[in-house]
């Protein structure tokens, strides 16, 4: 199966380095992939528009996007990002190892999925995750083979960006979230060479590590990133178990990556933000 492109359709025909390109400019150029709440792809929108909260669109507008968890099998470590002071939505907030969007009109395209829900074969959202990786963290394109990636499952939410920009902030988030794992070997087997217009640090955390920064009241988490990890991924301190009956998914890599049983392709999990998140520019309240 063919890898994609390092850059956008836009870049290519354009001769343009998506490296060079400004976050700004993306927000305009990037076509996102705009659907019902069914996951159904029903027009397309600039990245601007759809992360806009507004009195006319107090949620924003629903569209597709991915979620990587980056791990290194030998010491169970996850690889975080922590997103650029100079990204426009959560800026300065740590995060899983890449998230970002399929785009509209991509060559191979980023919209392809196998039936309802992907069945497992989310061809698309993993060409978008590779295209992403080497843009925000260097990974080279090959480097992460498609199906080494292991989806588990979508959720559906929303954010106001409120904590970094205030109460009235015009932007936020309104995904439905495919949530993918990776494994390699040793991160010493991985080349990374983060951008520095969409990382200002990275981070590689055990369990245990990534629990006390949670705890760290001077750093900033996205709240998708809090949620998926406290519900699904791991057990806590208190001794919560993660969603999934024997633990969640980083308890086990192995299982989770070699078998489906922690594999939900039908359910759209929803769910609202924590409080702090709800609000913006369009006043917006719970959705579900």
């Amino acid at each position: 199966m063919s890898q994609p492109s390092t850059s956008s359709t836009w870049n290519a025909d354009s001769g343009v380095d998506p490296l060079l390109v400004s976050q700004s400019q993306f927000m305009e150029i990037d076509t996102v992939l705009v659907l019902d709440k069914n996951d159904k792809v029903i027009s397309s929108a600039s990245k601007k528009a759809s992360h806009e909260f507004s009195p006319a669109q107090p949620h924003g507008i629903l569209h597709r996007a991915f979620s990587v968890f980056l791990f290194d099998k030998s010491t169970n470590e996850l690889l975080l990002q922590k997103r650029a002071s100079t990204k426009i939505t959560f800026p300065n907030v740590w995060t899983n190892t890449c998230c970002s969007h399929p785009l509209h009109g991509m060559n191979p395209s980023e919209s392809e999925l196998d039936g309802e829900g992907g069945h497992g074969n989310v061809t698309g959202v993993k060409h978008a995750a590779i295209r992403k990786l080497k843009h925000e963290l260097g990974i080279p394109v090959g480097e992460l083979k498609l199906d080494e990636f292991k989806y588990l499952t979508r959720v559906h939410y929303w954010a106001a960006d409120t904590v970094t920009h205030g109460e009235m902030s015009p932007w936020g988030e309104h995904e439905i979230d495919y949530i993918l794992f990776i494994t390699v070997p040793s991160k010493d087997q991985l080349t990374l060479n983060p951008n520095s217009d969409e990382a200002d640090d990275i981070r590689w955390v055990t369990q245990s590590q990534l629990l006390e920064m949670f705890n760290d009241t001077s750093l900033l988490f996205s709240p998708w990133f809090r949620i998926i990890a406290h519900r699904w991924m791991m057990t806590d301190t208190s001794g919560a178990k993660g969603h999934n009956e024997g633990g969640g998914w980083w308890d086990d890599l192995d299982r989770t990556m070699n078998t489906d049983e922690f594999c939900d392709h039908d359910t759209i999990h929803r769910f609202d933000p924590p409080r702090e998140h709800m609000g913006g520019a369009g006043n917006a309240g719970p959705l579900f």
